[in-house]
């Protein structure tokens, strides 16, 4: 079981990031907020699950313990594979999920790509009274974000939205949209990620 992996960013995709640890090169598959904030050539430290199959041994990575612990938790329910878990924590902080648990909220779950109506009822079900996750962390750094830094934040929104297979014609206004209505908010890539995510819907389906 591989439960961490520290080294050094060679390659990253807008769901991928290639880590050489011990000369080694492991893809992990990521969220798209989280791979946009790893940068090349700098040493990361991710919590990991791996998933053994016959055809495939795949890599899952996160950056707090408590995105690990609901991905590890949304697996166990049936017709959630890695790739879905992985989208719900694209989608919704770990504390997001709580919530949507505890309110039986399951327009939160059907908005991922893939998790219908049933299976949102069977993730409230099987993950009611397992999780009870402390606030969410402050996501400021201190300083606010200049003008400059926030259309970086909203240049590096689009690129994970193309990379999910949105078209750069929904993307872009998207992005600015999800802007607006956080103007006022420090805002950073995972939140603004999320905010347009909600404003889009799955990839293909705005024309």
């Amino acid at each position: 079981m591989i439960a961490s992996l520290r080294g050094q960013v060679l390659y990253r995709t807008a769901t991928t990031v290639t880590i050489e640890a011990a000369g080694v090169g492991y893809q992990v598959f990521v969220t798209p907020a989280h791979a946009m904030q790893l940068r090349l050539d700098t040493e990361v430290l991710l919590r990991t699950h791996l998933v053994v199959r016959e055809d495939a041994w795949t890599l899952y990575g996160f950056q707090r313990p408590e995105e690990l612990e609901i991905f590890e938790h949304l697996i166990t329910v049936t017709g959630v594979g890695p790739k879905s878990a992985l989208g719900v924590l694209a989608h919704l902080e770990p504390e997001q999920v709580a919530r949507a648990v505890g309110e039986e909220d399951v327009k939160a779950f059907t908005a991922v790509s893939g998790i219908g109506p049933k299976t949102a009822k069977l993730i409230i079900l099987s993950l009611a009274g397992k999780i009870a996750l402390a606030p969410a962390p402050g996501t400021t750094t201190g300083e606010p974000s200049s003008d400059s830094g926030a259309a970086a934040v909203r240049r590096d929104v689009v690129e994970a939205l193309l990379g999910l297979g949105y078209a750069e014609r929904q993307a872009a206004p998207a992005v600015e949209d999800a802007a607006k209505a956080l103007e006022g908010e420090d805002q950073d890539v995972a939140k603004l990620l999320r905010a347009t995510l909600k404003l889009l819907g799955p990839a293909g389906s705005r024309s």
